[in-house]
């Protein structure tokens, strides 16, 4: 009986002890299936600043801002608030915007340290610090995330702009903005960013239909028609460790077709230079769409 009883006590032992390393063997391997799943709402590093955000950003600026304006300011804060609801941190602004007056109400009762607030200064302002002081007092905050220098278009634009440059740098030892950058809207303008020492984060027109993104023609309103060398341009920035967000993923609107807008979130979630996008959205249903979508892209990518 006793060595019946041992076996049996022994038996019993190992089988729990088996179990057990069954049970955490299949909880880590769930546990890394989870880690490595890849979703809109992620946290992601913007290149080698040392901020993060969400993977999909909330453009602020549509047509100017037009089309957010248009919703009044009511619906646009309830919309702010949905968005950061299913998991955006990242609200994309500008001083040019019509919508700029109205991000402090937008934010308002949202946890700061969980925002990533990217703002742009227009042109060559006087007081370049008081633009810049502009911004926190317009969205009540300490600082601004990430600011950017809005819409260059000029090749060698870093020698006529080298002033605001400096204000920048100035602002940022200040503590009153996190990282800086620039906005393009031309291949020269944007080889210029790449190649400029300066440039910590490029915020830079991106899909695969070549719709309002940077072409050789120095002017904001035109257009290129190739990717190939934009494309180029985004692989020197990641090498240098930039911050790397795309724009114009629904080719400023122009992608009614659902097809159009899939295309071009697939492509973009499929570029690895890429850390964030910005997509410019007017209601719930676009959200919700634009989610599944980077989600369902990020799915098959993996």
């Amino acid at each position: 009986m006793k060595i019946n009883d041992l076996s049996r006590r022994q038996f019993l032992e190992r089988s729990a002890g088996a179990a057990g390393a069954l049970l955490l063997t299949s909880s880590a391997w769930f546990n890394a299936q989870a880690a490595d799943k890849r979703t809109a709402t992620d946290q992601v590093a913007l290149g080698k600043t040392g901020l993060k955000l969400s993977r999909l950003g909330f453009g602020t600026g549509s047509n100017s801002g037009n089309v957010q304006y248009a919703l009044g300011q009511e619906e646009f804060n309830k919309l702010i608030h949905y968005a950061y609801d299913q998991g955006i941190t990242y609200f994309d602004c500008a001083q040019s915007y019509r919508t700029f007056e109205w991000i402090k109400g937008a934010i308002k009762g949202l946890p700061r340290e969980k925002l990533f607030i990217q703002s742009k200064v227009m042109g060559k302002p006087d007081e370049v610090l008081a633009a810049i002081d502009h911004h926190r007092k317009v969205f009540d905050t300490d600082y601004v995330d990430s600011l950017l220098i809005h819409c260059m278009v000029k090749d060698g634009w870093t020698d006529e702009w080298k002033r605001i440059m400096d204000a920048f740098d100035e602002a940022k030892e200040k503590k009153w903005i996190r990282a800086k950058g620039v906005s393009c809207h031309s291949l020269p303008a944007l080889r210029t960013a790449t190649a400029s020492n300066w440039t910590e984060v490029h915020l830079v027109r991106v899909n695969p239909q070549a719709k309002h993104i940077d072409g050789m023609d120095p002017s904001w309103d035109k257009s290129g028609t190739d990717m190939t060398p934009v494309l180029a341009e985004l692989k020197t920035m990641r090498a240098k460790g930039r911050g790397i967000i795309g724009m114009k993923i629904i080719g400023n609107g122009d992608f009614t077709q659902a097809e159009d807008r899939e295309k071009s979130i697939r492509f973009a979630m499929s570029r690895p230079e890429l850390d964030a996008i910005v997509i410019g959205f007017k209601s719930r249903a676009e959200i919700d769409e634009a989610i599944r979508r980077v989600n369902q892209a990020l799915a098959e990518t993996a």
